[in-house]
């Protein structure tokens, strides 16, 4: 039953994507004006260029026939060619993506140590000075932009401290050998003790930067699931039984308490992609985020295409994610 549930979910989660990626085909139609004039950036290019273009994108093709030739391409990997770089636009979304994936996966590492801990503890002593200072604490990191409390760390852990460098991925002294394309992993791989602890120094900022705002919000929400949770029957039934306090609220409480966070955590990781256009671009990471913004100024308009249905069906999979979670968590949980 749990099985069919996420075979259900996952299938419903098809035509929204094939949703998405229709929508991204016509947003190029709904741009005001000529899009290849648009992407040229120029006036003084040639009606032959400017043909030359519009044929190389098949826009010069009835409608249907170009959302056709749109999907046989997605079904075969083929984002299109960047006009300014002259190069695939998924090649150019497959170096950036790896730097993007690790900065993620760093910020919700930092977020949930730094979360569920401030969550749990507030919960445990409602109205307590440690409840006040969880929730004053959670309210300025929620309330603070991330590219100003990037700025902030700059400005003290790099320019008045000196401990860790401002931009970029790694020291571009040290060599790493590509294999994986994760530059963290493959720096454990090439065992380069130096390469490994240039890669952290150059990820402890931004990650910090976007895992503390994340980590605000996910601990209000870890907080209140948690009062709410230790109030439930179960709960004071385990209490009754004699069970340790830490077994009642790990074993019992915490894992329920859980599922409204896992929701919220889902979302913000479409938000965490969205913002890391921002901070990507305040530390020069070479990952997608920053890949968009250059493509912005650029007018290169299939990278933001292709970049933007990424995102979109990014949204969908943290959702499909957060569904197929609900139903391992709580299988009395029915999944829309």
């Amino acid at each position: 039953m749990r099985m069919l549930r996420i075979v259900r979910r996952v299938l419903l989660a098809v035509p929204v994507a094939l949703g998405v990626a229709v929508l991204a085909f016509l947003s190029l139609h709904l741009l005001p004006g000529d899009p290849v004039q648009i992407m040229l950036g120029d006036t003084n290019s040639s009606a032959a260029t400017i043909r030359a273009v519009r044929h190389e994108l098949h826009l010069d093709q009835p409608l249907q026939v170009q959302l056709g030739l749109f999907f046989a391409r997605l079904a075969h990997g083929d984002l299109g060619a960047s006009i300014v770089q002259q190069r695939p636009v998924a090649a150019l979304i497959a170096e950036a993506l790896p730097a993007t994936i690790e900065l993620t996966v760093a910020t919700i590492v930092i977020a949930v140590l730094i979360a569920v801990p401030m969550g749990l503890a507030s919960a445990l002593r409602p109205r307590s000075w440690i409840d006040r200072a969880v929730l004053s604490t959670s309210l300025l990191g929620a309330s603070m932009p991330a590219f100003w409390f990037g700025l902030l760390l700059i400005l003290f852990f790099a320019v008045n401290a000196r401990l860790l460098p401002t931009s970029g991925q790694i020291d571009p002294t040290i060599g790493v050998p590509t294999v994986t394309g994760f530059l963290l992993v493959d720096s454990l791989l090439a065992s380069s003790g130096a390469a490994v602890a240039s890669v952290l120094r150059h990820l402890v900022m931004p990650a910090l930067t976007l895992g503390v705002v994340f980590a605000a919000v996910l601990a209000r929400t870890v907080r209140s699931s948690m009062i709410e949770v230790l109030h439930r029957q179960y709960v004071t039934t385990a209490r009754a039984k004699g069970l340790p306090e830490t077994a009642v609220v790990i074993k019992h409480a915490l894992r329920n308490a859980l599922i409204p966070a896992i929701t919220v955590a889902g979302l913000q990781i479409g938000e965490l992609l969205g913002g890391n256009m921002i901070v990507e671009t305040v530390f020069a990471w070479p990952g997608l985020g920053r890949l968009v913004v250059n493509s912005i100024f650029a007018r290169d308009y299939l990278v933001v295409q292709a970049a933007v249905m990424l995102y979109a069906l990014t949204y969908v999979a943290a959702n499909l994610a957060v569904d197929v979670a609900y139903t391992v968590l709580d299988p009395q949980m029915e999944v829309a």
